[in-house]
């Protein structure tokens, strides 16, 4: 204890005051309705990742606080947002869709503001759309496609028939694992999108094999983010083939099934606090309120863009129970983070994978590379 005294001698008080924003959206009739996100999924992990920090920060004088505000507009959201940015506090944490992020970023204020956002997974804001002070805590789509063909590749299953949703969302992850299997030697052998036109809780074992007819493939990719006609694709395929992507095997920054590297503590508290397991939005927002408290920790200042300045240097790193430090891209903003592949009851593997390699880090095989990068970031 003597050790400390030094410590909290030197100790400058700091109050860090964090706005968690997040719009909900309407979340549309599927005939999978087993699994609906929890509804406070986002905010719960930034509560957890408040608690963390206090813990730590109680020795050197800093306090965290974490102000939670649900919105159901885009207008309300920036109406938040700019009472926030005029209050002088300038942190935000963001559970925003890409056109209310839009004007977020855009949004003029005497307060730089830092924005982390912790939820949404658009490949545009990490390749065209980057803008100084909006970090990334969640991975982008390429990232999670990237790390879902290593894995297809490592395996020597290359040929692979794409079924797809008809929402933009779908087709954005399509998309993705598309760019995934040029990048990595891949084929699509076959591509078929699912009209939602039959009930198939009642008709899957019949109409999903001809839906899945194809000469030969080694596995099926699943575009279905709102899991509607993914969840009955499993076993139901013409071939006997494994089924990936948004079902089946799944990647994803995070699962409650994870517990290597001391996400076991991680994953006791959060469900000792809310009841139920992490989510990969939890773990996005848990991410964004570490990295600031790190930030806080290391440079003694509560001011956003001395936090932000540190996140970006070469300096940061963050311990975050997935074996590896996690770091951000000085290309584009998107934290470095491996993606475990998971199946519902057990995490299967984690890419980057042995063997795809990088000048960098192997972490850097993952989502866009700084020469796929066309936007300006300050780094």
């Amino acid at each position: 204890m003597a050790l400390l005294f030094p410590l909290l001698a030197a100790a400058t008080p700091l109050n860090v005051e964090v706005l968690y924003l997040k719009q909900t959206t309407p979340r549309p009739p599927t005939l999978s309705t087993r699994e609906i996100p929890p509804p406070d999924a986002g905010p719960a992990g930034a509560l957890v990742a408040v608690g963390d920090s206090n813990t730590t920060g109680r020795f050197l004088g800093h306090h965290y606080a974490l102000e939670i505000v649900e919105v159901d507009s885009a207008d309300e959201a920036i109406a938040q947002a700019r009472a926030w940015l005029n209050s002088t506090r300038g942190i935000i944490v963001a559970d925003l869709p890409s056109q209310t992020l839009a004007e977020l970023v855009a949004l003029k204020s005497q307060q730089v503001p830092l924005i982390l956002n912790a939820t949404n997974p658009d490949d545009a804001w990490r390749v065209s759309e980057c803008r100084p002070y909006l970090l990334h805590t969640t991975p982008s789509r390429a990232m999670l496609a990237d790390a879902l063909a290593q894995f297809l590749i490592a395996r020597r299953w290359r040929e692979w028939f794409l079924v797809k949703g008809p929402r933009p969302e779908d087709e954005a992850f399509a998309n993705a694992m598309k760019r995934s299997a040029r990048r990595f030697g891949g084929k699509i052998v076959a591509e078929k999108t699912w009209s939602f036109d039959t009930d198939l809780r009642r008709t899957a074992q019949s109409e999903l094999p001809l839906f899945t007819q194809a000469s030969d493939y080694d596995a099926v990719l699943i575009a279905d983010e709102i899991g509607d006609v993914g969840e009955f694709v499993p076993y139901n395929t013409w071939l006997p083939r494994p089924v990936v992507g948004t079902q089946g095997l799944v990647p994803t920054a995070w699962s409650p099934v994870l517990e290597q590297w001391g996400a076991l503590q991680l994953q006791n508290r959060f469900t000792s606090e809310h009841g139920r397991g992490m989510t990969s939005a939890d773990y996005g927002a848990w991410l964004a309120v570490r990295a600031v408290a790190e930030a806080v920790t290391r440079t003694g200042s509560n001011s956003a863009e001395n936090i932000y300045d540190y996140l970006v240097s070469e300096e940061f790193e963050l311990a975050a129970f997935l074996g590896r430090s996690l770091t951000f891209r000085s290309w584009n903003g998107q934290i470095r983070q491996p993606i475990t592949l998971v199946q519902p009851k057990a995490a299967v593997s984690q890419s980057p994978q042995t063997g795809f390699l990088h000048p960098g880090t192997e972490l850097d095989t993952l989502g866009f590379d700084a020469p796929e990068v066309n936007c300006r970031f300050k780094g």
